[in-house]
């Protein structure tokens, strides 16, 4: 055979390879496979979710993050500030507007103090707002940061940077950072689950994608009607076998395609397409909650069949009972820039229950304490008032906020931080957000300084160069 001949077949295997891949797989999985792009990982580095031994020894084995899209105010829930109550109406002191920056407010703008009561809780003491009554059943295991700070005071660069520690896209989040760090204890499910009440958020599927990671490590997004996930029932007058031997094909022909160029990320997609066979039978089971007893359901609030935030909540104790590794919920509507304390009122009680019923369902399951469950939003709110009284609402703050932690090593009943009179800026303890990164990681056994993925050249880790565990939050 000539080289010309050799040329020519060689062409036409990656044809064929292409085609078949961009018909049948692409068509069947394609919500499993992600978007193409970022260079070809080093072969040292993982391209599996194969368990892997962390750093050291991890207080958590599993996470769960509560993500309140469009950023709760933390002076209604978490922060109650007497002098800004006492000063509700008046003119925002000078020093507190110099050199600032904010989305919506202009001129100068008057306090806002809040409408509702806090009472202390638990033995710790933490303060709860009257619209999270059940939630403050659990002050004694809640380590409550008041003073986490962002980079970014618009929606979608801060929610790139909760959750990649990056304001712009391409970055991994910190769910593909730990499955890349830790793999996955349930081969037949995805390592990174992520599951939506509402309008997905501003920055759209980065927030569960995995940058220049192999895309094994990206969020699979759940779906509580139709198809758990996209294509995943056969086609009609596909059965099982058929779906099989499909399968089978593809993935020899994924093998020639690996051994002609050595792209890892081809290894991937052959372990994708096998692992989205077998959830064919492992998904399905997962999602069927009315197999859940009726206590269960009532400690929840959940209902069969429809798409909301508690279904989601026992969907994410399933999950991790079954050795997913990170769960994110993400649960639309916090954007509150008028008619805050109504509104915010109806969040809350779509939330209060089912947050408190999953923390109390881990821990009579002996899930808690290896279980880290991680409630936060992008950015606070500010003590200042937008729009006029009757429709009063809050800017974005991205200066001092609250976020708080449970389970998985977490110091219970912890109160970190401490901001002034106002609540406007850290006066104690404050918190980055790669701080806040690099302790999630830490209580998970991994060191953020060496958890790293070349990539373009130099080696990259979710932190960035910044980031220190807050050892005040470890148990």
């Amino acid at each position: 055979m000539t080289p010309y001949e050799e040329a020519a077949q060689a062409l036409s295997r990656r044809e064929l390879f292409q085609n078949v891949s961009a018909g049948i797989g692409s068509i069947a999985l394609a919500s499993l496979l992600g978007a193409e792009g970022g260079a070809a990982p080093l072969a040292s580095q993982p391209t599996s979710l194969a368990v892997r031994s962390p750093h050291f020894a991890p207080r958590a084995k599993n996470v769960i993050f509560l993500h309140m899209v469009g950023a709760p105010s933390q002076l209604d829930l978490f922060e109650a500030k007497p002098a800004l109550i006492k000063n509700d109406g008046q003119l925002c002191p000078d020093e507190y507007l110099e050199g600032q920056r904010f989305a919506f407010l202009r001129g100068h703008p008057k306090l806002l103090g809040t409408e509702f009561k806090f009472t202390q809780h638990g033995q710790s003491g933490l303060e709860f707002s009257e619209l999270l009554p059940n939630l403050a059943t659990h002050a004694d295991d809640i380590c409550l940061i008041k003073t986490l700070h962002t980079d970014h005071f618009n929606h979608a660069p801060a929610q790139l940077f909760f959750q990649t520690g990056f304001g712009r896209f391409g970055r991994p989040t910190l769910g593909a950072w730990t499955t890349y760090g830790l793999g996955s204890e349930n081969q037949d499910l995805p390592g990174f689950v992520v599951m939506i009440t509402g309008q997905v958020a501003g920055a759209g599927n980065s927030l569960w994608g995995s940058g220049f990671l192999p895309t094994v490590f990206q969020g699979i997004e759940f779906r509580s009607q139709g198809d758990p996930v996209l294509f995943l029932s056969n086609p009609s007058g596909l059965e099982v076998p058929g779906r099989k031997r499909i399968v089978d094909a593809i993935n020899q022909l994924n093998g020639t395609q690996l051994a002609d160029v050595g792209d890892p990320e081809i290894a991937t997609r052959i372990s994708q397409y096998e692992m989205a066979y077998r959830m064919q039978a492992s998904v399905p089971e997962l999602m069927d909650i009315s197999q859940e007893p009726a206590r269960v359901h009532a400690m929840y609030g959940t209902q069969p069949g429809q798409v909301n935030f508690a279904n989601n909540c026992l969907l994410a104790r399933r999950l991790v009972e079954r050795g997913t590794r990170f769960v994110q919920l993400f649960d639309q509507g916090w954007d509150h820039h008028g008619s805050v304390f109504s509104s915010l009122r109806n969040k809350c009680k779509q939330v209060d229950q089912p947050t408190a019923a999953l923390l109390s369902d881990l821990k009579e399951r002996g899930l808690l304490d290896e279980t880290l469950v991680v409630w936060g939003s992008e950015f606070g709110r500010t003590p200042l008032l937008q729009s006029d009284r009757a429709k009063a609402g809050r800017d974005h703050h991205k200066d001092a906020y609250c976020v708080w932690m449970a389970g998985g090593g977490v110091k219970g009943g912890a109160t970190i931080g401490a901001t002034d009179e106002l609540g406007y800026f850290p006066v104690e303890d404050a918190v980055h957000v790669n701080d806040f990164h690099a302790t999630l990681l830490h209580l998970l056994g991994l060191d953020h300084r060496r958890l790293t993925y070349k990539f373009q050249g130099r080696q990259y880790r979710l932190t960035d160069v910044g980031g220190e565990v807050v050892q005040k939050a470890i148990g």
